[in-house]
């Protein structure tokens, strides 16, 4: 793999499974200086070896970041760890519960806040305190094909990953004087340990079905689409929201 990431400071929340564990590690194989961010040090500590193993340099960031003060200090912890640098940020993080409208909670709602939304603001207010502001940065959200295209049980997460893209393009509109670039990738259902709950064999064959590339999407394919947008392959790239999703949000086959 490339080193186009080479000597980059990166953090990633909600790195110790699914998207943000394969964004990680292929971060470290492209030479990033990987801050690996999740709630428990059993989740994260796999992840910082396996990048250590393979050649990369990565540490730990063990913090709850669903408050403006444990995103702020997982992010200083990273510009600490990293040289006294800071170059980029992907928000990851997310805690997700499906419900129908009159089985939403106020915790539910509360906590998806607080970890898939807030954070969000919370890390773009602190990483631009960080990165340097002639070398700029980029920032990497991850939204959801529920931004886009919505079903049933899904008010409030599809309300906040809708959120999250409009907080996208706003940040890139106020932060391109200062050359950061920021954007989201929207991935369609993929499998990973968090998913796990709301998938079945009959809907995930309804779903290769209705892909136009006949598969699921996977981990690997989100976390490539990070990379690019991470990278200077994407340095004229900002406000995007970049659909990886095979095809099925747009198409009706």
């Amino acid at each position: 793999m490339n080193q186009d990431l080479l000597g980059r400071v990166a953090l990633i929340t909600g790195a110790g499974a699914g998207i943000g564990r394969e964004t990680a590690r292929q971060m470290g194989e492209r030479g990033a200086i990987v801050c690996v961010n999740d709630l428990k040090e059993e989740l994260v500590a796999p992840v910082v070896d396996e990048i250590r193993a393979r050649g990369g340099q990565a540490f730990a960031i063990v913090q709850n970041i669903a408050s403006r003060e444990g995103i702020r200090e997982a992010i200083q912890r990273s510009f600490d760890l990293g040289g006294r640098r800071f170059d980029i940020l992907v928000n990851n993080a997310a805690w997700v519960r499906y419900q129908s409208i009159p089985e939403i909670a106020p915790e539910t709602v509360d906590r998806m806040l607080d970890v898939g939304f807030k954070s969000v603001i919370w890390s773009l207010q602190e990483a631009v305190a960080v990165m340097d502001p002639e070398r700029g940065g980029a920032i990497v959200n991850v939204a959801s094909v529920a931004a886009l295209r919505s079903a049933a049980n899904s008010v409030v997460y599809s309300g906040i990953k809708s959120g999250v893209l409009g907080i996208t393009r706003a940040a890139a509109a106020e932060l391109g004087a200062r050359n950061i670039r920021v954007n989201a990738v929207c991935p369609s259902a993929v499998p990973t340990e968090g998913t796990q709950r709301n998938r079945n064999a009959e809907r995930d064959a309804n779903r290769v079905a209705r892909t136009p590339l006949g598969r699921l999407g996977t981990v690997e394919d989100i976390a490539q689409s990070i990379c690019f947008l991470a990278s200077d392959h994407a340095g004229f790239v900002t406000a995007q929201a970049l659909t990886v999703d095979g095809g099925i949000t747009l198409t009706n086959i």
